[in-house]
């Protein structure tokens, strides 16, 4: 399948609020969901800084990762964020690492 094809066809992570017979979430609308989602990117860009990538939200289906250089890459779900990190970079991105968490905290 064409790599559009895969983006258009909407399948859901774990983490995405979704409005669904059967699954439980407080974000019904699609405003609140979408809000919850610019969120996830925010604290997400957080802990990326420290490893100069950034995210951002593509049409609410898909999010790029990018390098300060302009290097980037559309993952799919916050699911495939770590193995795209080190894959840009060229290096292990370990999140938890005490410096990596400090900075964080030191975040505005």
């Amino acid at each position: 399948m064409c790599s559009l094809c895969g983006v258009i066809g909407g399948n859901e992570h774990w983490a995405d609020a979704v409005a669904r017979p059967g699954v439980y979430t407080r974000n019904t609308e699609r405003v609140d969901r979408r809000r919850e989602r610019m969120n996830r990117v925010r604290l997400a860009n957080r802990v990326l800084a420290p490893f100069g990538l950034s995210l951002a939200d593509w049409q609410g289906t898909s999010f790029l990762l990018s390098t300060r250089t302009g290097k980037t890459e559309i993952i799919e779900d916050l699911g495939h964020l770590w193995p795209a990190a080190e894959r840009l970079i060229g290096r292990p991105c370990d999140p938890l690492d005490p410096a990596v968490m400090a900075a964080v905290e030191r975040a505005p």
